[in-house]
C-alpha cells in the first residue's frame, strides 16, 4: 500500500480516529520515510483495546487484535510520540526509529540508519537526552581531526557539555565556515563543564600508523578532560577504556556533544598550521591546513619537504625516495 492506499483504508476502519495511533511501517508510508507497506499497523489504550471486538493472537509475547488488513495492541500506545497527519495520529520519527531498532530485522538495517540520521538532524540532543534519562550527567563527546593531511599532527577533542547547553547551528565543524567555527570555540570553551585536548604528533603518527594514532589522540583528550567523564560518545571510532561509550556513524552530525568536540579539535589543529604556514608560507598551510592541494604537491616538488611532514604518506614517502 502507498501513502494514499493506507489512507484510504484507514477512512474505512471502524474505529474514532482520535483514540488510535498509526504506527511502524504504516506509519513511516504516511511521513514518507518509505514507499509502501503490506499491512497497517496500530496502537490504542488497553480501555479501547479490550472493547474492540476482532480475532487475537500472541505475537512477540504480545496480545494483538487483527482485522483483514490491520493489527493493533495496546503495548505501544503512547500519547507523547505522536505526529498528527490529515486528522490521523501516527507514531513519530524517533519512536519509529526506536521501535525498529528493538525489531531489529536484516531487511530493516538500511532503515534503521536512515531513521537515526533523520531523528538526530531534528534533534541532535537524541543521544544525550536518552543517557540523561538513565541517571547519566557527564557525558563527553570526542572526536578528532588531521587524519588526511600531509603535514602536522592528529588532534582530538573531549567536550562536556551542561544539560541545557544550546548553540544554534552547532553541526559538524567541516560544515561551519572558520568565522562560524571560531566563534563557536570560544562559546564552548566558555559554557562547557569539561574540555580536553590530545595532540598526537606527526612523528609519532609515522611510527604506529594514523588509525592508532588517532584512538591515542581521542585517549589523551579524555584523560585531559578537565571534569569527570561518566560516558563517551565518540564518532565512528571504538575505543578500549574504563569508561562506557557509545560509537556513532557520523556522530558529528548526530550529536552536539561531538559536534561540539570537532570544533574544538578542529580549531586548535588550524591555528597550529596557521602558525606553521608563518614559518613556511610556501606550501600554503594557511588554506590547505596540510592537506594534498596541487599547491601543496607542487611545493613539495620545488622546496623539498620540512620536519612537519609525514614521512609515511604517500606524496612525502615518495618524494623522499625520489630525492635518495
Amino acid at each position: 500500500m502507498t501513502k494514499e492506499e493506507v489512507f484510504k483504508e484507514l477512512k474505512k476502519l471502524d474505529l474514532p480516529k482520535d483514540k488510535y495511533i498509526v504506527i511502524s511501517d504504516a506509519s513511516l508510508v504516511c511521513q514518507d520515510i518509505i514507499d509502501e507497506t503490506d499491512d497497517i499497523d496500530l496502537a490504542c489504550s488497553k480501555e479501547l483495546f479490550d472493547s474492540i471486538d476482532w480475532p487475537s493472537r500472541v505475537e512477540y509475547n504480545s496480545l494483538i487484535k487483527y482485522k483483514n488488513i490491520f493489527d493493533i495492541n495496546y503495548n505501544l500506545y503512547d500519547e507523547s510520540k505522536v505526529v498528527e497527519i490529515d486528522g490521523y495520529r501516527f507514531m513519530n520519527l524517533e519512536a519509529c526509529y526506536e521501535l525498529k531498532k528493538v525489531m531489529n530485522k536484516p531487511k530493516d538495517k538500511k532503515l534503521i540508519k536512515d531513521l537515526e540520521l533523520k531523528v538526530c538532524l531534528k534533534d541532535n540532543y537524541y543521544f544525550e537526552r536518552k543517557l540523561r534519562d538513565v541517571g547519566i550527567n557527564f557525558i563527553a563527546g570526542v572526536d578528532e581531526v588531521g587524519r588526511g593531511p600531509l603535514v602536522g599532527p592528529v588532534v582530538a577533542a573531549c567536550v562536556v557539555l551542561p544539560e541545557n547547553f544550546n548553540l544554534d547551528g552547532l553541526t559538524d565543524s567541516k560544515k561551519l565556515s572558520e568565522k562560524k567555527r571560531e566563534y563557536f570555540y570560544d562559546e564552548i570553551m566558555r559554557q562547557a563543564l569539561g574540555v580536553g585536548v590530545g595532540i598526537i604528533s606527526e612523528r609519532k603518527i609515522d611510527e604506529v600508523n594514523i588509525y592508532e594514532a588517532t584512538k591515542m589522540a581521542m585517549k589523551e583528550a579524555i584523560n585531559n578532560c578537565s571534569c569527570k567523564v561518566e560516558h563517551v560518545l565518540i564518532d565512528a571510532m571504538k575505543l578500549d577504556i574504563d569508561i562506557l561509550t557509545t560509537s556513532i556513524i557520523k556522530g558529528d552530525l548526530k550529536s552536539i556533544t561531538i559536534s561540539a568536540a570537532s570544533v574544538i579539535a578542529k580549531v586548535t589543529r588550524d591555528r597550529m598550521l596557521d602558525e606553521l604556514d608563518s614559518k613556511y608560507p610556501m606550501y600554503d598551510f594557511k588554506n590547505n591546513k596540510g592537506y594534498p592541494t596541487k599547491k601543496h604537491l607542487e611545493a613539495i616538488k620545488k622546496y623539498g619537504i620540512i620536519d612537519e611532514h609525514r614521512r609515511s604518506y604517500g606524496p612525502v614517502s615518495e618524494y623522499l625516495e625520489l630525492t635518495k
